[in-house]
């Protein structure tokens, strides 16, 4: 399936890589090296799938959480690709209540990029059923996986003991139970294993 994806990338090289990446496997590709370039193209074009940026854009930590806030302050709701050298629990939480679908640590290779493309295509719902996988796999409960998936809102567990109608101690119990099953020990792991399919790694 050929997609419209913009690429927003400030490093060049990385850029012209990944671009070539993307237009060999048959996409269309827009490149842009900053948040202010990417929302102009953006305007521009007639159609976008799938946005692919990087959290940090130059000297801003946090460049491609404004552009994404920005591109659905424009009504652009393509599915959208965030690039991080690491899994930061806030800037996480942010992008997800941006409506990010998907989170790639680098280093990564293209392949891993043209596979990520591939699940946010337009009639694509594996990224969902890929985490219901995951949970069957892990056996957890129809309460453990409600946890779960407040969790990887960013939501803390006296936000999700309010929701939920339990005590935050009750819910740091199905905490612990859904790290035990996914073989994690912190939200960090928890986020990659989900939005990296990584299992897990030393803090």
């Amino acid at each position: 399936m050929s997609l419209v994806v913009l690429l927003v990338e400030d490093d060049a090289d990385t850029r012209e890589l990944l671009g070539r990446a993307l237009r060999r496997a048959g996409h269309e590709c827009i490149e842009a090296a900053d948040g202010a370039e990417a929302l102009s193209r953006a305007r521009a074009a007639r159609h976008l799938d799938v946005v692919v940026s990087d959290l940090v854009l130059g000297n801003d930590d946090r460049g491609g959480l404004r552009l994404i806030e920005s591109l659905r302050q424009e009504g652009i709701s393509a599915n959208t690709i965030c690039v991080t050298a690491f899994a930061d629990v806030d800037r996480v939480k942010t992008a997800l209540n941006q409506g990010v679908r998907y989170f790639m640590e680098k280093p990564f290779r293209a392949n891993e990029l043209l596979d990520a493309v591939a699940r946010l295509g337009p009639s694509s719902q594996q990224g969902g059923r890929a985490m219901d996988a995951i949970f069957e796999r892990a056996g957890l409960t129809d309460k453990e996986r409600s946890v779960a998936k407040y969790l990887l809102e960013g939501l803390s567990s006296t936000e999700i003991a309010a929701r939920e109608h339990n005590s935050p101690k009750t819910i740091r119990q199905h905490v612990s139970e859904v790290y035990s099953k996914c073989q994690v020990s912190s939200r960090a792991q928890f986020f990659r294993l989900i939005y990296l399919g990584r299992g897990p790694k030393a803090e």
